[in-house]
């Protein structure tokens, strides 16, 4: 049976990961891929064929990118079954009274409302195939990461978006699922880059996991992201946010 599933940041790093993953698992699954790197999205759609990825180039804080997406999902593939929420950006990094408020905004429109405007437009059509919506969290949205306001801020607002779409869509589920941390251009930029604008001891956190090999594979979340859009789960679980570690989430690691 045809799958159609809609990825944001979709050309790096865990995004990479579930788009080449979910395209393996069947030969049915469909892909909408969206990112504003054209060259990987392209390459994703020769080597896979048009037949079964389409991709959008935009900025997903745009709402016209949610709308050209939506409107590309129906034409080609006619349907939505998931919607997998992965785009995401860390900077502005920095103390709480050092604030870039208007960094702060954007940061919000990546993370957040680009998420409710994308998931808003596509609810009618998620309504009809029963579909769900896995948003990609953080750590950071319950734990205090020294620098990290902006960031924690609008992943904790994300799970809270989850859980609203779980409790008024009655045909539609939602989760919120924390990846940990993961072997990425982000956590390069952790210890590279926006470690200045943190403490010591915050920053050690991420420089040891790195020297120790500790981080994560991008194939691990992203195989459990493919499973919960493929598979659905529990209303146990349902409009709640979990981190990749949780028992709950151990049946979608394989």
């Amino acid at each position: 049976m045809t799958h159609v599933a809609i990825l944001t940041g979709a050309s790096r790093g865990i995004g990479s990961s579930i788009a080449e993953i979910y395209l393996k698992k069947d030969s049915s699954n469909k892909l909408v891929a969206v990112s504003r790197s054209e060259k990987e999205l392209k390459k994703l759609s020769e080597e896979y064929g048009s037949d079964r990825v389409q991709f959008v180039v935009g900025d997903v804080a745009k709402p016209e990118t949610s709308t050209k997406v939506l409107k590309l999902a129906i034409e080609k593939f006619g349907q939505i079954n998931s919607i997998i929420a992965n785009a995401g950006v860390l900077d502005p990094v920095d103390q709480v009274s050092k604030a870039d408020v208007d960094g702060w905004r954007g940061l919000f429109d990546i993370n957040f409302f680009a998420v409710v405007d994308l998931v808003q437009q596509c609810i009618p059509e998620l309504r009809k195939t029963k579909g769900n919506i896995i948003a990609v969290s953080s750590g950071a949205s319950t734990t205090a990461y020294n620098g990290w306001g902006a960031y924690g801020a609008s992943k904790a607002a994300l799970n809270h978006f989850v859980l609203s779409v779980a409790s008024e869509e009655s045909d539609i589920s939602a989760i919120s699922v924390a990846p940990g941390v993961v072997d990425t251009n982000m956590q390069n930029d952790i210890r590279n880059k926006f470690g200045r604008n943190m403490t010591k001891d915050s920053l050690k956190k991420f420089v040891d996991l790195h020297k120790n090999n500790e981080l994560l594979p991008p194939e691990v979340p992203a195989t459990c992201y493919v499973n919960l859009a493929l598979n659905g789960w529990d209303k146990t679980i349902n409009g709640k946010y979990l981190r990749i570690n949780d028992d709950a989430m151990k049946p979608y690691l394989q």
